[in-house]
């Protein structure tokens, strides 16, 4: 079974829109090259009708796009393991800000005597995320469970 196609909304007015639906058709093309199991490709489907089936108002679409793209990137993530460029290092940049940067700044500050110094431990915390995520993303690639496609919102 296979991935049916993204119909093209006629006469988009809104350059975001245009660039969601695009995004949303990119992620459509390379998630056909993998493998999926037919209970994701029938949930991408219904997804596909739904958006085809659209008759809102273009804002109403773009967040419809989002939603469902969302929905199908975590799908497949939880299916087959599948995510996207640089996936592991953006949620690693959040985690190692707030678990690491955090208490070390406040230790930083709790032993110089003054909470000022708490800034010092957000980059130190970017950085060690940061390098986390981009090894996690590296063993993505090298399993070829990484798609060709970097999200943006």
């Amino acid at each position: 079974m296979s991935i049916n196609p993204l119909k093209e909304p006629g006469n988009i007015q809104n350059k975001r829109l245009t660039d969601f639906y695009r995004q949303f058709d990119k992620l459509l093309i390379e998630l056909r090259k993998k493998e999926l199991n037919t209970d994701v490709v029938n949930s991408i489907n219904n997804g596909i009708e739904e958006i085809n089936a659209f008759s809102g108002s273009e804002k109403k679409l773009r967040k419809k796009i989002k939603t469902e793209q969302s929905r199908i990137l975590k799908l497949i993530e939880k299916e087959h393991k599948l995510v996207t460029k640089n996936h592991y290092r953006n949620m690693w940049l959040a985690i190692g800000m707030a678990a690491f940067g955090i208490p070390l700044g406040v230790a930083f500050g709790a032993s110089l005597g003054n909470m000022a110094f708490i800034s010092i431990g957000l980059p130190i915390g970017l950085a060690v995320g940061i390098a986390v995520g981009t090894e996690l993303d590296k063993k993505a690639f090298e399993k070829d469970k990484q798609i060709d496609l970097e999200i943006k919102y």
